[in-house]
């Protein structure tokens, strides 16, 4: 249940699971992944009560990395048909001086926008600090690949309202 996502096309269901989005995305950002999934469980309640039709839902985010642009897109084609906007500074610099940083998502569906923020303590310090460390050792870029695996292992099993806060905006 927490790893899998439904919307619509044409009227008809379609539900990817994280290991279908990870298949798609290649595998090297599962905590992105991790991310984009459990931003759309969260807001996409909000904005209807069956779900989306995934041609009709527009996303606008400050999260650059390829694991959530991936799940944002097998789930919603958002990129391919230019729904899709990454605007840096709607978040803050980083999610642990500058709450939220890049994990902010706003979905835009049918006049509704809902907004996906992340709690506090679902990013580790750590894993910010490697992840924006240039000129990596082999043991810190190995340190990084492991604590991307731990967050995809530690977030996935729990509902997303308990990492994402959202709400309808505008």
């Amino acid at each position: 249940m927490h790893d899998t996502i439904t919307v619509r096309e044409g009227g008809r269901d379609l539900t990817f699971s994280f290991n279908d989005i990870m298949a798609y995305h290649g595998g090297g950002f599962p905590g992105g992944v991790v991310h984009g999934l459990k931003a759309m469980q969260a807001a996409f309640p909000l904005l209807d009560n069956a779900p989306p039709e995934r041609r009709e839902i527009s996303v606008l985010t400050a999260f650059t990395g390829p694991g959530g642009r991936d799940a944002l897109e097998m789930v919603t084609r958002a990129l391919t048909e230019n729904r899709l906007a990454v605007f840096r500074p709607l978040g803050g610099k980083d999610v642990i001086t500058d709450p939220p940083g890049p994990y902010l998502f706003r979905f835009s569906y049918r006049g509704k926008t809902a907004e996906a923020v992340i709690k506090p303590g679902h990013v580790l310090e750590e894993f910010v600090r490697l992840g924006g460390k240039k000129d990596k050792t082999a043991e810190e870029v190995e340190r990084h690949e492991a604590l991307k695996r731990e967050m995809s292992d530690r977030l996935l099993p729990l509902p997303a309202t308990e990492i994402y806060t959202a709400r309808l905006i505008g």
